[in-house]
């Protein structure tokens, strides 16, 4: 069975249940990976989160059912999974804009979200660079701040992580970080997506721990010995890396194509000067080949 057939039959099971509780790790066992795979590689390719594509996919048939059926509130919002009509109503009203009793209304408009379901798209314009590496374990050293990836698929984290670089900078953290790293003022330091619960994330601004002594203030991280698929920005001039998209393309397009999944493990931006006003960014992300089906 191929990746489509997967897809596609995962977003099966979502349809046959949408009126029972839906297991995720069913879901993602279907599509033959991770459930957290299959979360964020839905997101980016779905452009929602697999929960809200979930929760309105409900309400749309809970829509269909007030209109053009005799069901009553409450046991429309008992069948979607609402555990009372109150959250079945505001829930309604947010995605519908009215209430569910005006959903039978003449001339009331609703909204309806489709089905999802995969298809091949002929892209493949622009080539993506990349390499797989195996790296021995290292240690990290640097600051965190806990990111929140939920609403718009990956969307609110760049918000979040570029405000907390500009933190770093105007507070003279990302100085300290390079003293401490013997870089330097102009040395590049890199960042670590890590721990990744649910809906956050910690990520952490720093560097290779140095063989000297580590000043106070700072966390350390031990990455352990793992394959990582890294990708290229290619390069930029300063504040025009492009990291967004590739993250963006790494999970919607090359996973999907791949053989590979995530390794659940850190995850890297590293940042290099090459020189003449120029930088190269890279993503490193863990991967672990998926087995045969």
């Amino acid at each position: 069975m191929d990746w489509l057939d997967r897809m596609n039959s995962a977003m099966d099971y979502i349809e046959i249940h949408l009126s029972e509780e839906i297991d995720y790790d069913q879901i993602a066992r279907i599509a033959c990976c991770s459930t957290y795979h299959f979360q964020r590689m839905f997101s980016f390719i779905a452009s929602v989160s697999l929960s809200e594509y979930i929760r309105r996919r409900r309400l749309t048939l809970a829509a269909f059912e007030l209109q053009q059926s005799g069901a009553k509130v409450i046991d429309t919002a008992l069948k979607y999974g609402y555990e009372s009509p109150e959250a079945f109503s505001r829930a309604f009203k947010k995605m519908q804009g009215v209430m569910p009793t005006s959903a039978r209304d003449k001339g009331v408009s609703l909204k309806a979200y489709p089905r999802l379901s995969f298809h091949i798209s002929i892209r493949g314009d622009v080539e993506m660079n990349y390499r797989i590496e195996e790296k021995q374990a290292f240690e990290m050293f640097g600051v965190s701040t806990v990111i929140n990836d939920s609403g718009d698929p990956f969307e609110q984290p760049f918000v979040e992580i570029p405000a907390f670089w500009t933190k770093c900078v105007s507070n003279g953290t990302i100085d300290q970080i390079r003293a401490a790293a013997g870089l330097g003022e102009i040395g590049q330091v890199h960042a670590v997506l890590y721990n990744h619960q649910g809906e956050k994330f910690s990520y952490m601004i720093g560097y290779f721990l140095p063989q000297s002594d580590l000043p106070g203030g700072f966390e350390k991280l031990q990455i352990p010995p793992q394959t990582y698929a890294i990708f290229s920005t290619g390069l930029y001039p300063d504040g025009q890396s492009g990291i967004h998209e590739l993250w963006k393309r790494i999970w919607g397009e090359w996973f999907p194509s791949s053989n590979y999944e995530f390794a659940n493990g850190p995850e890297f931006e590293m940042t290099y000067d090459r020189g003449n006003g120029m930088y190269e960014m890279e993503v490193w992300i863990p991967v672990v080949q998926m087995s045969a089906s």
